[in-house]
């Protein structure tokens, strides 16, 4: 379904502009000298070179060059407007101005080629807050021991030790205490006596006991 064609004021404005600016320029020319087919010629080139500078002013608005040719394109339609409404009298055009006339595709050329041909450098984009890298999450590394290690000592555990019994003297057998008092009395008694300590072996012989056990009672009462 075809679009539908609505009219556009800027455009409109565009259009009469140029036909007026095209028509100025080749009454001009007409006047400078420039007959037939050339004088129509006049405005195509600067056209043609007011665009081209326009063209290259939207990649590269800093180009000095590029603002030159349009400033001198521009003057050069403005002024062919301005000469032609009444200020200047059509039928005897300064030498100065024919001259320029003349110059004109030479130079119009030359601007041409100059923007058609040269490098332009892009205007710096705007910086940009751009979000932060996302940093990449570091894998963890299992890091295990090759070798075994040695197992801690164990603190030493120290056995609690029950107190022993008391135990006779060294060489002694254990006497039992009705025994021991028995031969007391007799011991006593033979110093009483005697004056002096009765010999283990006649306490033993008293008593009727082996040889050990009247030693270990000899020793107990000579200890007591």
């Amino acid at each position: 379904m075809p679009r539908s064609i609505r009219p556009d004021a800027v455009l409109v404005q565009a259009v009469i502009a140029g036909a007026l600016s095209f028509a100025h320029l080749h009454d001009l020319a007409s006047a400078a000298g420039q007959s037939g087919w050339k004088a129509w010629a006049y405005p195509v080139s600067v056209d043609l070179l007011l665009v081209a500078a326009w063209h290259r002013l939207r990649t590269a608005r800093r180009d000095g060059a590029a603002w030159t040719w349009f400033v001198i394109a521009l003057c050069a339609s403005l002024g062919a407007n301005v000469a032609t409404a009444g200020l200047l009298d059509l039928g005897h055009v300064p030498a100065w101005l024919c001259i320029l006339v003349a110059g004109w595709p030479a130079l119009a050329f030359l601007g041409g080629t100059l923007l058609v041909h040269s490098t332009a450098t892009p205007d710096p984009a705007p910086a940009v807050n751009a979000p932060p890298a996302d940093v990449p999450d570091v894998a963890a590394v299992d890091v295990q021991r090759t070798d075994t290690p040695a197992p801690a000592p164990s603190p030493a555990v120290v056995p609690e030790l029950e107190p022993a019994p008391s135990q006779p003297a060294a060489g002694t057998s254990a006497v039992p205490a009705a025994l021991l008092d028995h031969a007391r009395k007799i011991a006593d008694a033979h110093r009483a006596s005697t004056g002096s300590p009765m010999p283990a072996a006649a306490l033993a012989q008293r008593l009727g006991l082996p040889a050990p056990m009247a030693d270990a009672i000899t020793a107990q009462l000579q200890l007591a």
